[in-house]
């Protein structure tokens, strides 16, 4: 139907349509809680967003190699452009319906699901690298929401210690200015985690057309293409999820928008530089009911949070299900 470098192209350029609704569906990531606590207007949250975005995905690429090799045998997408194209439809395609209804759920797992039933289709379980999903998928699944919670909890504990004799509207105004450099943590940590999954991706289409061999680097214009289509997908912003993320869940001020910051930022850095492609939704959402906890057990909206957890656990199956209808309509046409 197409010759090979118009084939490899269109689906270079789906994948930075799906850089582009990662950085849309998760600015609410960075952006939420400071937008929230009124610390400054969602115009410039979302200018400062998209630039710190662009700042911390060049700063590394140890997840791209994970989503590039860790997650399907790299031997099995060797040639198989419909592969690495049903995956990003099923990304896509979950990012979307989770965008339209204001879930703030994982970009990274609905592209770890699309890559993992479109393998499935293509070649059985047995092209999944199984060690690599458990290690870099599943733990961290469950390890980053609790790790997010338990760094915003303490966090905001230890402020509440340290700050426990000086009047609370001291602490707000002060807390104010500081929530503008837990904010800039946030989405420097954001774009250095999430833009290097969509560099993930392109390094496995390239090695599908042949373009690429296992040890080749990826060239350099890709990443810069990468970063600009995140950062763009973050100025468009994703308004529904910022409401639910920063109204819906505690209600925040700036202390606690802080402290949420911190600990989503904490716990991503420490992620990027072991190589693992976590969830930004997961861990920022994990300290804001963390932070929210401190308060008392009824200041976090449980109700709101279960069915964002029911939409994690949908995020892999659901994307993963798409995908693999996506690779077998896209086999027929190809």
């Amino acid at each position: 139907m197409f010759d090979i470098p118009v084939l490899l192209a269109l689906i270079v350029l789906v994948a930075l349509v799906f850089d582009f609704t990662n950085g849309a569906h998760d600015c609410a990531n960075a952006i939420a809680t400071v937008v929230s606590t009124k610390v400054v207007t969602p115009r410039f949250a979302v200018g400062a967003a998209a630039l710190l975005n662009l700042g911390g995905a060049l700063l590394g690429t140890e997840v791209a190699k994970t989503l590039g090799s860790g997650i399907v045998l790299p031997q099995v997408v060797e040639g198989s452009h419909v592969l690495v194209l049903a995956a990003l439809v099923g990304a896509i395609t979950w990012n979307c319906i989770t965008w339209y209804f204001g879930i703030p759920s994982s970009s990274s797992h609905a592209l770890i699901g699309g890559l993992i039933g479109a393998a499935v289709a293509d070649a059985g379980f047995g092209a999944l690298n199984a060690k690599g999903i458990w290690d870099k998928v599943l733990v961290p699944l469950v390890a980053s929401p609790l790790a997010g919670y338990a760094v915003g909890f303490c966090c905001m504990w230890l402020i509440y210690w340290i700050c426990s004799q000086i009047h609370r509207r001291k602490v707000n105004a002060s807390f104010r200015r500081l929530q503008l450099v837990s904010a800039a943590f946030m989405a420097t940590s954001h774009g250095l985690n999430d833009a290097q999954k969509t560099m993930g991706m392109i390094w496995l289409i390239l090695l599908a057309g042949g373009a690429l061999t296992v040890n080749d680097p990826l060239p350099l214009g890709v990443g810069y293409s990468c970063f600009g289509a995140i950062a763009f997908g973050t100025m468009f912003g994703g308004w529904r999820i910022v409401k639910t993320m920063g109204q819906k869940i505690t209600k925040l001020k700036p202390v606690g928008g802080f402290c949420a910051e911190t600990g989503g930022a904490l716990t991503l850095f420490l992620a990027t530089t072991l190589g693992i492609p976590v969830s930004t939704t997961h861990t920022i959402t994990g300290a804001i009911v963390g932070v929210g906890s401190t308060q008392r057990a009824s200041a976090v909206r449980w109700g709101v949070a279960g069915n964002i957890v029911w939409a994690w656990i949908l995020t892999i199956p659901a994307s993963a299900f798409v995908a693999a209808i996506a690779y077998w309509v896209s086999l027929q046409l190809y």
